[in-house]
């Protein structure tokens, strides 16, 4: 199993790629620019590089649950939205994970700092190479891999439902789909 962990963002968006031994294959950052529509745009064309590139054969993805300002949760969920889509479009199934669920995984504490969660991915991850600050986007997204990891390891499921397509959420919702 290859994980792709995603911390999606209206600004910046974290990845890191894990497999089961919690090697990481590779991690970055895709540092968005121009107006909301093109940034959605580029969340969508990255991830969907960053999957052709490492063929993952997973997919977990942290979920934007609360905030302050409706316009900031509304472009998150934008965020997440286009790194789903690309994600389900490549085949990979998508599992969602609260932050706090995230941190709990990690660090045994729902509520801890991403100072904290940085510091046990360093710990818990196997790096290729002799690894260097890595920014709290990365860490949070190989943090989101790990939690899956762990969940998939153990058997207990994501707060919500993984679909593998379009289609298979449709047949498990249908009285949440239009019908014409």
């Amino acid at each position: 199993m290859v994980i792709l962990g995603i911390d999606p963002g209206s600004s910046q968006t974290g990845y890191g790629i894990i497999d089961a031994s919690n090697h990481v294959h590779g991690y970055g950052l895709i540092s968005l620019t121009g107006d909301h529509m093109v940034r959605i745009q580029q969340i969508y064309q990255e991830i969907t590089k960053i999957i052709q590139e490492y063929k993952p054969t997973t997919c977990a993805i942290e979920m934007p649950v609360y905030g302050n300002n409706p316009q900031a949760m509304l472009k998150l969920g934008r965020a997440q939205a286009a790194a789903m889509l690309s994600v389900l479009n490549q085949g990979l199934s998508v599992a969602q994970y609260t932050p706090k669920m995230v941190k709990r995984s990690v660090t045994g504490n729902g509520n801890a700092s991403k100072e904290q969660v940085a510091y046990m991915v360093k710990s818990l991850l196997k790096f290729n190479t002799s690894e260097e600050a890595i920014s709290h986007d990365i860490s949070d997204a190989l943090a989101v891999a790990v939690c899956h990891q762990q969940r998939e390891s153990t058997g207990e499921k994501s707060e919500t439902p993984r679909y593998s397509g379009w289609s298979a959420f449709v047949r498990d919702n249908p009285d949440r789909v239009a019908q014409k």
